[in-house]
């Protein structure tokens, strides 16, 4: 009898043990999906005071405008001109007039703006960066690297490249750049980025 008493106590304290662990370890699996959460959170906040995602450039009638706010750039695209503006004269990529579309919070500023930080090299750009290039041609080049931005500004062209022939949203030929490290690769990811973005498709 005892040793059925005692088997049957051994069971329960290990049940409790168990159960204990369970929730010790379930304690932990919650702070640490709080803790993630919390991360993405900051990483999100630091991403939209920096505004250095994403940047949109448009050659247009000898001037070339740049955004780095997607609304705005999409109301200059719509319209032809933009609300509030910074402009440089024979500032831009090949001396022409270098125009900042700026967004309603940005344009008191008198520093601290994102795409005239970036295009000055003063502002890196984030690691998932996006941008877009519209060339005066109608051709539309799509970009994953601000490096390769800043290269196909100066050169014009891109070196390595995937064409998409009447992709764009207004049936333009889009051009997806790629690099020395990417360039044997389908560029799948920002295929989707840009339809996304875009909503084609």
């Amino acid at each position: 009898m005892k040793t059925f008493t005692s088997k049957l106590a051994i069971s329960a304290l290990v049940g409790a043990s168990l159960l204990s662990l369970a929730a010790c370890q379930s304690t932990d699996n919650s702070q640490a999906s709080a803790a993630k959460s919390a991360e993405k959170q900051a990483v999100k906040v630091v991403k939209k005071a920096l505004n250095n995602e994403d940047m949109f450039e448009v050659a247009h009638e000898g001037r070339y405008f740049i955004f780095d706010d997607f609304a705005t750039y999409q109301q200059f695209l719509s319209v032809g001109e933009t609300a509030y503006r910074k402009v440089y004269i024979g500032d831009g990529p090949h001396g022409e007039t270098l125009v900042f579309g700026l967004t309603g919070k940005d344009k008191k500023k008198s520093s601290g703006i994102a795409s005239i930080d970036m295009y000055r090299g003063k502002l890196n750009a984030s690691d998932d960066f996006y941008g877009e290039i519209r060339s005066e041609d109608g051709r539309l080049y799509v970009f994953s690297r601000y490096e390769d931005m800043v290269e196909t500004r100066k050169l014009g062209d891109a070196i390595y490249r995937f064409t998409q022939i009447g992709a764009g949203p207004d049936g333009q030929t889009v051009v997806f750049v790629l690099n020395k490290d990417n360039k044997k690769k389908r560029p799948d990811a920002l295929i989707a980025e840009f339809k996304k973005r875009n909503k084609l498709g």
